[in-house]
């Protein structure tokens, strides 16, 4: 298969990454994941990581602390998770570089775009970690605004579920699965895809979503060559 898209921006999901034991990470995931992104690098294509945090803490858990303590947390677990996929990366031969939005030059270099942008020419993946490095904004949307600013060709959402539904499968079975959405249906009827910021951000900036689940087989490849899976998200 040859990739559609030249530049992408990869979100995992933390909780995707623990598997089915539910918290932590299961390797199996991990290595899944690390041959998928091993494929489409070597057809060229230039990755970024954007990965959540939440097989580690999410921030909603500390009901009776400090919001914003809460959040850098949350922070913290995606670079756990960053450093994890550098490793495995890096043990398949692919050059990796974490880039943290919060200072942690002992573990990672400081999110810079021109760095970012440098790496792509040098053939290497980068993780983005740490989110935007701001309390109250979710790993979406850090991923939405990476995306805009590397400037990707396609915002790619791995979830734990297999695409966007009209309400929570899980709850509801009879839960209705969107193959193509727009943007502004997304907004307008707070479909729980990803959060309202993210969403607006990927609207003015025109780029499409893909969301789909982690778990189906080359879910990451089929998407990035344009196979359909999933459900897209953008202005057409």
């Amino acid at each position: 298969m040859l990739p559609k898209y030249k530049r992408v921006l990869i979100k995992l999901s933390g909780e995707a990454l623990a598997g089915a034991q539910g918290t932590g990470i299961d390797e199996n995931v991990i290595s899944g994941v690390v041959e998928q992104i091993a494929e489409i690098h070597n057809l060229g294509v230039e990755i970024a990581l954007v990965i959540g945090g939440g097989n580690f803490w999410r921030g909603r858990q500390g009901k009776q602390m400090e919001r914003t303590t809460a959040d850098h947390m949350g922070m913290l677990a995606t670079v756990m998770n960053s450093l994890a996929m550098m490793d495995a990366l890096e043990r398949r031969g692919i050059q990796t570089r974490v880039q943290t939005a919060l200072i942690m030059t002992s573990l990672a270099e400081p999110y810079i775009l021109r760095k970012t942008l440098h790496h792509f020419e040098k053939g290497r993946v980068v993780i983005l970690a740490c989110g935007t490095g701001n309390p109250y904004c979710s790993t979406d949307t850090a991923a939405a605004q990476r995306a805009c600013e590397i400037q990707a060709d396609v915002l790619l959402m791995a979830k734990n579920i297999d695409g966007i539904y009209d309400s929570d499968p899980k709850l509801n079975p009879a839960a209705k699965k969107y193959d193509h959405i727009k943007y502004i249906d997304v907004i307008k009827e707070n479909i729980k895809a990803m959060d309202t910021t993210a969403a607006t951000m990927c609207m003015e900036n025109d780029i499409p979503v893909i969301a789909f689940g982690l778990d189906e087989k080359n879910s990451i490849v089929n998407a990035v060559c344009g196979k359909h899976c999933g459900t897209v998200i953008d202005n057409k």
